[in-house]
């Protein structure tokens, strides 16, 4: 490795800490304002979650197993954007116009009828159109089983534990339940999907003639607090969807935004109070949190002398993702912030180190501290001599090795038993070299990625507390160097 390579992670490692003492905001509390809670709801399960940080700001049986029924085509509709073209044609199957429930939510769609995908979203979403989820299905995946099979693996990387789909609309099936948490994290990705959300977000859609309507159609929205002609319109209300069934009760996801916060709620199993539960939810929502942006001047910091470590360090630039935020109640301090520092290992994101926040022991969002390059970096004079000196050294040995042996041809053969002697004890002294070097390579190797992080750290001057482990873990981690 050469010497600009561990310039490199010498000074990313110190920049990392640096922000994370930045980000960690101070650990001192005077009096924290107590969490609200001041709500109630009467569906069985329901959450209230800040669209942009995820943390969960109000919850009832977040975690019980509940079915959904039609709030269902909001996962499926993020999987149909994320992998098919809105201009594709879908072709109705009479799978996909027969596989429902008789008197379920439909479009009048029949077998044989072509719309474009794009037609398809709007009679699912607004209409709640049980043939048309049916028929995305097997456009995107080949078959309703493979799009399940889709469905649930999407829901895993969300970070779902307690969902399972077998089917795109959510009609009745034993093994096709979720939670409200699940449930707020895919709608959370959803709605982060500007296509899913326009789409979502429509009152109402003209659909093309189809052989059963063949003057077409105007679908409207099923979700009445999006409509100003409906009693239970919601002036902040962005998009949602509606859900029912026998079995699963009445279902209802909400997106709603002001200018302080983006909200999302979930509601399961409510009867017939989904629309006065998810009004409570939003208004207490509204009411009683802000979302502040990691990048705003709103925040405050404190930090310690570790920034006089950082050199001048142009190539690379470290700091929080795009979208870091956390969610605090109004009236809270924002020096009651604490922090924890994650360096996760194999988690397949590109992300340097994770920051998790709380106050007074609620989580209010995470933040991945992320390195992008400076595309306005330019090389001086000094990182070229840098990066000659590291070429210099990389051959060094070899220039030594070469003049050593020079040296040798030229001694007269009177001298070659003396020679000899001294050539072996070098080439002794290069085996024990490489012995070494192999041994302390290889012990090295014993370090896990997460273990030589945190032990660079340490030998950069940093307490075991700095890194977010314990005195133990640390030394440890140096004894096994």
């Amino acid at each position: 490795m050469n010497a600009k390579i561990k310039n490199f992670k010498k000074i990313t490692l110190t920049i990392i800490l640096t922000i994370i003492t930045i980000l960690s905001l101070p650990m001192q509390s005077f009096a924290y304002v107590d969490w609200p809670v001041d709500t109630n709801v009467l569906s069985e399960g329901a959450i209230l979650m800040d669209a942009d940080s995820g943390a969960v700001l109000y919850g009832k049986n977040i975690h019980e197993h509940y079915y959904p029924a039609s709030i269902t085509k909001i996962l499926t509709a993020l999987l149909v954007v994320e992998n098919c073209n809105l201009d594709d044609m879908v072709t109705f199957s009479k799978n996909a116009v027969f596989n429902v429930e008789p008197g379920s939510s439909s479009a009048g769609i029949d077998v044989g009828d072509t719309l474009t995908v794009r037609d398809c979203l709007y009679a699912m979403l607004l209409q709640s159109a049980n043939e048309a989820a049916n028929a995305l299905a097997e456009h995107t995946a080949g078959s309703i089983e493979a799009f399940a099979n889709m469905m649930n693996e999407k829901a895993a990387s969300l970070g779902c534990t307690d969902s399972h789909f077998a089917n795109p609309s959510g009609l009745n099936d034993p093994e096709h339940y979720t939670s409200a948490y699940d449930y707020a994290l895919i709608s959370r990705a959803a709605f982060q999907n500007p296509t899913v959300t326009e789409i979502d977000s429509a009152t109402y859609y003209n659909l093309p003639p189809t052989s059963r309507v063949p003057t077409g159609q105007t679908l409207y929205n099923h979700h009445s607090m999006l409509r100003k002609t409906s009693g239970n319109f919601y002036q902040n209300a962005i998009c949602g969807k509606t859900g029912y069934t026998s079995l699963a009760g009445n279902t209802l996801v909400t997106y709603a935004r002001n200018d302080s916060i983006g909200l999302i709620t979930v509601v399961l199993n409510g009867n017939k109070t989904h629309y006065t539960d998810t009004q409570e939810l939003l208004n207490f929502g509204f009411a009683n949190f802000k979302n502040i942006k990691l990048s705003s001047s709103d925040i405050n910091t404190n930090f310690s002398s570790n920034i006089s470590l950082i050199p001048d360090f142009n190539e690379y630039i470290i700091e929080p993702d795009d979208n870091a935020s956390i969610s605090l109640p109004n009236d809270a301090d924002i020096n009651d912030i604490k922090s924890t520092v994650k360096f996760e290992e194999n988690s397949g994101s590109s992300a340097l180190c994770k920051i998790d926040y709380t106050y007074n022991d609620y989580p209010i969002g995470s933040v991945d501290i992320v390195s992008k390059r400076n595309e306005n970096y330019v090389a001086d004079e000094n990182n070229v001599e840098e990066t000659a000196a590291a070429d210099n050294n990389k051959n060094s040995f070899q220039n030594t090795t070469k003049n050593f042996t020079n040296i040798i041809l030229n001694i007269p053969k009177i001298n070659y038993i003396i020679v000899g002697a001294c050539v072996g004890g070098f080439v002794l002294l290069l085996l024990i070299i490489f012995l070494i070097k192999k041994l302390l390579a290889n012990r090295k190797s014993d370090l896990s990625e997460r273990e030589l992080r945190i032990y660079n750290l340490l030998k950069s001057g940093w307490s075991a507390k700095d890194c977010g482990i314990s005195e133990e873990e640390a030394k440890h981690i140096i004894e096994k160097h």
